[in-house]
């Protein structure tokens, strides 16, 4: 068996996410993932399905050449997707090479999507014209976890497997497989470090984006769920963002209403660029913000004392699970195991370790 190694040296040193925390601070932002209402035999599973950041191309496998992927994304704009497609790209590139693939015997992948990510409706249009082009593997992240139905079943008719990544759907029977973040985990973190900011007490808000996407719905559980192990600490709000005709008047809104909040937590970039780009007063400047995802901006508050940190994901990891894992759904049924749900750890950042290499890979601009 002939496996090709292209793992960086710098998404190798990120495994460690949580590197700097002490014994008991792992512990606790661990401990809910083993005791709330989960197996040991599913805890033990959902271990054995982590795998390495970048998976080693086995040539063995008799993957379909020329195979065409088609993926459509949550969005097409913004540093985070911008990294996912650099990963996939990567993917396509590191196969054609192993395999030694040239001209019409090489895979290719077309990347599409909204410029916005709460247009569902492009989605779905998009989706539909993809489908008809039928590719050999279709790669959705969902807008809408309720919204892919019909398509999915449009899929299915015309033989066209379907990989979901960073945000799944309602009917995961549907797809073949997942490639994305912890998101749970990642609500749990930002709780605990949120906390942990604000002395265990105190009036936090959650500022969200859109309800109806699945990796939304993980990350505000998994916070809300976390901080009930702080009595002291109340969420007075959850805003979201496909709730509400304007997300920065909602923000201030409810600044406005609880002039003692003590906390936020903005639980995508977009969200947290927003609250980062609002005008506020000086009575404003103490509460503490969480973010998700180190973009340039929220690294820039990081430094500035205008953010505490970030949960951060691995994009071009996610990106290049995905596209490999496509690819391995064209080869013969039964030749190959496919493990079907795969969620990559985040990291925390924070102005401790954001010049560390280690977590290098974890910020999205430089």
């Amino acid at each position: 068996m002939k496996k090709v190694a292209v793992i960086p040296a710098f998404v190798l040193a990120a495994l460690c996410t949580f590197t700097g925390c002490k014994k008991e601070e792992v512990e606790k932002v661990i401990a809910p993932l083993v005791s709330d209402g989960q197996t040991t035999e599913s805890t033990e599973e959902a271990q054995e399905e982590k795998d390495p950041l970048i998976p080693e191309i086995d040539t063995s496998v008799e993957l379909q050449a020329g195979s065409r992927v088609a993926v459509v994304s949550k969005s097409t704009s913004g540093e985070f997707w911008g990294l996912v497609k650099k990963g996939m790209e990567q993917a396509i590139a590191d196969v054609n090479e192993a395999y030694g693939f040239k001209k019409e015997d090489q895979v290719t992948m077309t990347f599409e999507g909204a410029s916005d990510e709460k247009d569902v409706e492009s989605q779905v249009n998009t989706i539909d014209a993809v489908i008809a082009e039928n590719p050999d593997v279709l790669c959705v992240s969902a807008s809408d976890m309720d919204s892919l139905q019909a398509q999915l079943e449009a899929a299915k008719e015309n033989g066209i497997p379907v990989v979901a990544f960073d945000s799944g759907v309602t009917d995961s029977k549907m797809v073949r497989a997942f490639r994305g973040t912890d998101n749970t985990r990642v609500g749990e973190i930002a709780a605990y470090r949120l906390a942990t900011a604000i002395g265990k007490m105190g009036k936090v808000a959650v500022f969200s984006a859109q309800e109806k996407t699945q990796s939304i719905q993980e990350r505000v559980s998994g916070f809300t769920n976390y901080i009930t192990n702080y009595p002291d600490i109340e969420v007075v709000e959850i805003v979201y963002q496909d709730q509400v005709d304007d997300m920065t008047a909602a923000m201030q809104e409810v600044l406005d209403k609880y002039p003692q909040l003590d906390g936020v937590f903005c639980d995508n970039a977009d969200i947290a660029d927003l609250y980062l780009d609002m005008k506020k007063d000086e009575t404003k400047d103490s509460i503490v913000m969480v973010g998700v995802d180190a973009t340039a901006k929220q690294q820039e508050a990081i430094w500035n004392s205008k953010e505490v940190g970030v949960v951060s994901q691995q994009p071009y990891a996610m990106g290049y699970q995905t596209i490999w894992t496509a690819l391995l759904t064209t080869a013969p049924k039964k030749s190959v195991e496919i493990k079907r749900n795969v969620r990559i750890d985040p990291a925390w950042i924070d102005s401790s370790n954001i010049d560390d290499p280690t977590y290098s890979s974890y910020l999205y601009a430089n």
